[in-house]
């Protein structure tokens, strides 16, 4: 008989149990390689309703109990502690700061190895909470964690490359990118009438929450504009309230927080797909965030930041949309103008559809996932 395969255990302090990058591509694609995976995670962090189970794409669900908020996450660290030791893994796989610190000090007792995996740009994560006097102060300090957790681990798993900086160049550090994971798309049915526009996931001020509804007033008559989230900061009455003062309300569409295997639907009717970012931090001058993917996979053309460089590369390389400056809702509105014509738009999806299965597909990332996990956690040789 051949030994069990070794144990990943994905260590979330806050994503949700069904987290797209940590389960449905990584867990998943590990997973899939021969690796038993569990998610351990908190219930508290499900966004939307609760899909109740226990397992998804070959990795384990285990949610646990703790308090809500930053304060349940700091009063909840020794537990998570605890449960990091004595959860069995061959790897730690932690995916926030938090949860690094807890495998590595979990690791000290199980004999563990840890991999961090960095999801933004943590130095500036402050950047807009705090006073301007501040700032560089808890720049360092989190600049200063990040370098010693990655010294300390035993690689850094990098979800966009400008994050690369924040690490010693000690660390063993390799890029596993949001790329497209491939899924059926449902037919897309946008017609030759007015632009269906389309925001992806999280909203707030900081991702363009504000300059939705003064786009939708400057761009072409009769234009729509159907979120898929949810607001994450206080702007969604101000948000509302300048819709209707606009006139635009009623050509807003509300889908709230869906499951990734609903977005083919959501998205097809759609015509162009938004990536609102405000250039307020460094961290989101090097967002490359999962909806650019998704809506390219879809066939959609995208409006995106031209401050963000790692997005601006992929959109210029896939020729699959227009980079605008996203604080301004006229240079966004007129992009939309840009994009009336079905042709065009048809082109550029269908370029962006073409790089979404191929160089901006999740093989290439995968596979250099699976890569580090063979020397990390060897497979058993199956018996003869």
């Amino acid at each position: 008989m051949s030994a069990a395969p070794p144990l990943v255990v994905m260590l979330s302090a806050a994503h949700p149990p069904e987290d797209v990058r940590i389960v449905r591509k990584q867990g998943a694609s590990l997973a899939a390689a021969g690796w038993r995976v569990r998610h351990l995670c908190p219930d508290v962090a499900t966004r939307g309703a609760r899909s109740g189970r226990t397992e998804l794409d070959g990795v384990a669900l285990a949610p646990y109990r703790r308090g809500g908020g930053w304060r349940g996450r700091l009063l909840g660290f020794p537990a998570l502690v605890r449960r990091a030791a004595r959860s069995g893994a061959a790897v730690l796989h932690a995916h926030e700061p938090d949860a690094w610190f807890a495998a590595l000090l979990a690791a000290r007792r199980s004999g563990a190895r840890v991999v961090i995996d960095v999801h933004e740009h943590y130095p500036s994560r402050l950047d807009t909470r705090l006073p301007a006097a501040l700032r560089p102060l808890a720049r360092a300090a989190l600049g200063a964690s990040c370098r010693l957790a990655g010294r300390l681990a035993d690689a850094v798993v990098l979800a966009r490359d400008g994050l690369a900086e924040d690490f010693s160049s000690r660390a063993r550090l390799v890029p596993v990118r949001n790329h497209a994971l491939p899924v059926p798309v449902a037919p897309r049915d946008a017609g030759d009438g007015p632009p269906t526009l389309v925001h992806l996931g999280v909203l707030g001020r900081t991702r363009g929450s504000m300059v939705l509804p003064d786009v939708l007033a400057r761009a072409p008559a009769g234009t729509r504009l159907r979120l898929v989230g949810r607001f994450t900061d206080e702007t969604e009455p101000a948000f509302r309230a300048r819709a209707a003062g606009l006139g635009v309300a009623d050509r807003i569409e509300d889908r709230g927080w869906q499951p990734q295997e609903a977005l083919p639907a959501v998205l097809a009717g759609c015509a162009i797909g938004l990536v609102l970012f405000q250039p307020v931090d460094r961290n989101h001058r090097l967002a490359l965030p999962h909806k650019l993917f998704d809506y390219m996979l879809a066939g959609l053309p995208v409006i995106a930041p031209d401050f963000a460089p790692e997005t601006a590369a992929v959109v210029r390389e896939a020729r699959c949309g227009l980079l605008v400056d996203t604080t301004d809702p006229s240079a966004v509105a007129s992009a939309v103008a840009a994009l009336a014509d079905p042709g065009r738009r048809a082109e550029m999806g269908a370029a962006g559809r073409e790089a979404a299965l191929g160089r901006f597909g999740w093989a290439g990332e995968a596979a250099r996932l699976v890569a580090l996990y063979r020397d990390l956690a060897p497979l058993p040789r199956t018996a003869a």
